[in-house]
């Protein structure tokens, strides 16, 4: 194949060609519903915690603090080695079938807890799903981002944190009325509907061309871009972008055009699981029922995670209009005010009082008790409004950009092997992190994690200010080619054949 032979005979010239993006919407949607799974795995124990802790439960399946610690944290664990496996199964199999290799764990880890009639059953299938967690987390932002045209790329690139937000609001949902085991049911559903429409969908034609497989992923690509589309220029970009890649070896990596993407991309995930995002969601429900909040605790976490839905959907409609980098500085922004705010409130709540002597009761019809109820009644939503206003936050920007930003910038040569090390990094941060939430409460209230994620979201801002470039409307070229040449992201062709003949 030269620069003289046409991809595209006698189909339209470039200047006429013509993008449609339906099938590559219907490539995306069943990718993305491995995050729906993600999601909804993730926060599975902020509805049935309370039940197992309860003394109505099963005494097998009963738990302390230390068992609903390991139990709230061991998902992480398990995404961590997923994304461990992810860093091989991208690169040998392909971002797609590691997609769909995800439902067998995802799969087994939902029976195990429907079935559970021992504590190491839920934690085993706790685990398992984790591991599903960790494969998506590290292959569906790899697999969109080199499937995706570039002018949609941001707004496709926020739908696996979109879905794994809607899984988030169906478990909250399906928690105010399903029993625990029919939640652990449902969750097995989308993994296996994934499977079945990823059958029917084309791997990626980045990784066909560096397979050397030319014919197939010009197919692939016109599937995903229409009939109208000229793919000779995009292939070409792809196979230049593959020619002048080398395998690098650990003394290269002292190169900036590695180290610095690679850097950037493990400080975002780490970053943005030391927000405490991973705790928070998982611990909603006994987080609120502390925080001595006005409704049901699984009231206020149906809410929180509508809110954050509205939030993530919001933020795919501005990525590629306000840019990257603005909406990682509202995002840090919001995330601080609410994260100390609710560091001051937990920090001075008083304990519930206990019941009013019998003499007192005549207080309750006075002007001044009727102010002290309202004022308590106020102080008591702050907690809900300061933890939406949080989650509002992260889903705007340190939710799905972070995402997005890992899945542009790792360059090609490492990109499936670095981003599995982006995901592990991540969910080894969020077990660490998910695990000691417990004790820090049990031990110091509230207050110490909440001072701790303030602190966190400082270093966010100035992260975000040194460190992390605009990647809105460039090329994955030209985001490689800025990391190649320190500053700018215009790509110099010295040679008019890209494609070897």
């Amino acid at each position: 194949m030269n620069e003289e032979t046409p991809l595209l005979s006698g189909r339209t010239a470039p200047s006429e060609s013509k993008v449609s993006n339906t099938r590559l919407y219907l490539a995306v949607f069943s990718a993305v519903l491995g995050n729906f799974n993600f999601g909804y795995s993730l926060v599975y124990p902020s509805p049935v915690l309370p039940k197992f802790k309860s003394p109505d439960i099963d005494p097998r399946l009963r738990m302390d603090t230390v068992q609903a610690a390991w139990f709230g944290s061991i998902y992480s664990l398990g995404a961590a080695g997923g994304g461990l496996g992810a860093m091989l199964l991208n690169d040998l199999i392909g971002r797609k079938m590691s997609i769909m290799l995800s439902a067998v764990p995802s799969t087994l880890g939902y029976m195990l807890m429907g079935g559970a009639v021992d504590l190491w059953m839920l934690h085993l299938g706790r685990f398992l799903n984790g591991v599903a967690g960790g494969m998506t987390a590290a292959s569906i932002p790899v697999y969109i981002s080199e499937i995706s045209h570039q002018k949609v790329r941001g707004a496709l690139g926020s739908c696996p944190q979109i879905t794994a937000v809607f899984g988030t609001l169906t478990l909250y949902a399906l928690g105010l009325v399903v029993p625990w085991r029919w939640l652990a049911v449902a969750g097995a559903v989308p993994a296996v509907l994934m499977v079945i429409l990823l059958t029917f969908m084309p791997s990626s034609p980045r990784r066909l061309l560096s397979l050397g497989r030319e014919q197939h992923a010009e197919k692939n690509l016109r599937w995903l871009r229409g009939s109208q589309y000229n793919t000779e220029a995009e292939l070409l970009a792809i196979q230049h972008s593959i020619n002048t890649k080398v395998r690098i070896t650990w003394a290269q990596l002292a190169n900036p055009i590695y180290y610095r993407p690679i850097l950037i991309s493990v400080g975002m995930r780490f970053l943005q699981q030391m927000t405490g995002i991973t705790p928070i969601l998982v611990y909603l429900e006994p987080i609120f029922a502390k925080s001595n909040v006005s409704l049901e605790p699984r009231f206020d976490a149906a809410i929180v995670g509508a809110v954050r839905l509205f939030s993530v959907v919001l933020a795919a409609s501005l990525m590629d209009k306000a840019g990257r980098k603005a909406l990682l500085y509202t995002s840090s922004m919001l995330m601080f005010l609410s994260s100390l705010t609710l560091t001051m409130i937990s920090h001075t709540t008083p304990c519930p009082p206990g019941p009013a002597p019998h003499n007192l009761t005549a207080l309750d019809y006075s002007s001044g008790s009727m102010l002290q109820t309202s004022q308590q009644a106020a102080v008591s939503l702050l907690p809900i409004i300061s933890t939406v206003v949080f989650i509002f936050g992260y889903a705007m920007g340190w939710g799905p950009i972070t995402w997005l930003l890992m899945s542009e910038v790792l360059p090609l040569v490492a990109r499936g092997v670095a981003s599995g090390l982006c995901v592990t990094v991540s969910w080894l941060t969020a077990f660490f992190l998910t695990y000691i939430f417990t004790d820090l409460v049990e031990s110091y209230g509230l207050y110490a994690p909440y001072l701790i994620f303030t602190i966190v979201c400082v270093f966010c801002l100035l992260f975000n200010a040194v460190c992390i470039p605009e990647t809105r409307n460039r090329s994955l070229e030209e985001i490689e080619n800025y990391f190649r040449t320190g500053r700018t992201f215009t790509i110099t062709q010295s040679h008019p054949n890209l494609l070897p003949s």
